[in-house]
């Protein structure tokens, strides 16, 4: 029997060579098929056609069409969020250079569990995240090599994003404060947070209203006094809106509260000199979720937790002697088991180092500019339109508009009338008691044209 070619070793290459030529050629062809954002018909025609395609999904004799035949089913009936219309969720259109980069990754395969099956790749991640965490905690940390041998040194962790670095923020939380800190948020706050806090065991979360969309500070000081962890956002997924972090890092200081800003959306503001100071009271905070599938444009995964002691991360040392063997770190291999949660774990950070590196911090900072630009442009065509009304300024690249004198049943109605014709994606939001339509733009690629054609299409969309 012939053994099929791998993808690594010295043959990889040339046997990976021809078959990205199919890669490629297969998703230029779904593109061609798929003709705009998103694919026409609704979730029933979708799945007829990826039924078609897939046929029996374990052959009794192996099909060699099947590489060509699913990637260019699955491009047609993607959303495509390099698309300008497809402007929905918080899913950025990935560069190039970092999708190539996750090609590698995949060709070469280290799993970041141990030293010895990721050598290089461990050592570039503990370069990367101390780099990111002093990116996050400033100046004073950033580019000192005194704080390289520290453990008190910042540090971050790879994660699979927000959803995992909150569930992280919240168990070092409880390992430092003890199984009695309760959680305060907003309503506002990311949903993985309160469910984090049932996950760990903790007590019921505190949830404060947020009627303005963000956390009142005021509200906080009625809180019950105890181990508190205070959670704020910078980024809220349905307006973009940012907490305002310096006066709850001041109540947390006055509190001895412990606090972990989620900045999983507006975290990518710290590349961009124009708009860093929203950011200002990020570098105080105990724990910091960033995701650079967002605003860093990488494929997903691509989350991080930030954490401003990095002694904390010692509460998830583990050890599996077939992986960290008391011996072996004795003598100098290094540690990898309490890096995370998982075991098995992609080096994701290749993707994100060679973004930054080739990028360099004004070439994204350029793109963060770009996108906060396009959103700025798009709420102004909203407003100066007598058929749409906008909800408020946007705050990062997200924008809350709906058809004037529409009922909250006609604002859904268009949605997903937009959907199922695959012309456009657009999110949904509820704020000041109605639904609003969400776009949320992450293309900076997208120009004044297709803001306008975007806007004209649930114009013609919206019922008379």
């Amino acid at each position: 029997m012939h053994t099929p070619p791998l993808a690594s070793g010295p043959e990889g290459p040339s046997s990976l060579r021809p078959l990205l030529d199919t890669v490629l050629e297969a998703l230029e062809e779904g593109a061609r098929g798929r003709r705009g954002p998103l694919p026409a018909g609704g979730p029933d025609a979708v799945a007829a056609r990826m039924r078609e395609a897939l046929g029996a999904v374990l052959p009794d004799d192996g099909d060699p069409e099947a590489l060509r035949r699913l990637v260019r089913a699955v491009a047609e009936g993607s959303a495509d969020p390099a698309d300008p219309l497809c402007a929905a969720h918080l899913h950025c259109p990935p560069l190039a250079v970092a999708a190539a980069a996750d090609l590698a990754v995949s060709a070469l395969n280290p799993s970041l569990d141990s030293w010895d099956q990721a050598p290089a790749a461990s050592e570039l991640e503990a370069q990367v995240t101390r780099a990111l965490a002093n990116e996050v905690y400033g100046e004073t940390h950033r580019g000192a090599g005194n704080c390289a041998t520290s453990p008190h040194r910042p540090d971050a962790l790879v994660t699979t994003g927000g959803t995992e670095s909150n569930q992280l923020a919240l168990l070092l939380a409880r390992e430092t404060l003890g199984p009695g800190v309760r959680l305060v948020c907003g309503e506002n706050a990311h949903h993985s947070l309160p469910r984090a806090a049932w996950l760990l065991g903790m007590p019921a979360p505190i949830i404060d209203p947020t009627p303005n969309g963000t956390l009142d500070p005021a509200a906080l000081e009625t809180i019950p006094h105890g181990p508190l962890l205070i959670a704020a956002t910078a980024g809220t997924t349905d307006a973009g809106l940012i907490d305002p972090l310096p006066e709850i890092a001041a109540l947390c200081a006055q509190r001895g509260a412990r606090l972990h800003i989620d900045a999983a959306y507006g975290g990518g503001l710290l590349f961009s000199a124009r708009h860093r100071a929203k950011l200002t009271g990020l570098s105080v905070a105990d724990t910091v979720t960033l995701d650079l599938h967002k605003l860093g444009w990488q494929p997903a995964a691509a989350g991080l937790l930030a954490v401003r002691n990095g002694n904390d991360l010692a509460a998830l040392n583990q050890r599996a002697d077939y992986l960290n063997a008391d011996d072996d770190t004795e003598a100098g291999l290094p540690d990898l088991l309490g890096r995370s949660l998982r075991t098995t774990r992609r080096p994701d950070v290749l993707k994100v180092a060679v973004t930054l590196k080739t990028l360099g911090r004004k070439g994204l900072g350029a793109l963060v500019d770009q996108v906060c630009e396009r959103a700025q442009e798009f709420a102004q065509l909203v407003h100066d339109h007598p058929g749409f009304e906008l909800h408020a300024p946007p705050t990062i690249s997200t924008v809350l508009f709906r058809p004037a004198s529409a009922t909250d049943d006609a604002v859904a109605a268009v949605r997903r009338k937009l959907l199922t014709d695959g012309r456009a994606v657009l999110g949904r939001a509820r704020a000041a008691d109605r639904l609003w339509l969400k776009a949320t733009l992450l293309n900076p690629t997208s120009g004044p044209a297709d803001l306008a054609g975007l806007l004209h299409l649930v114009e013609g969309t919206t019922p008379r």
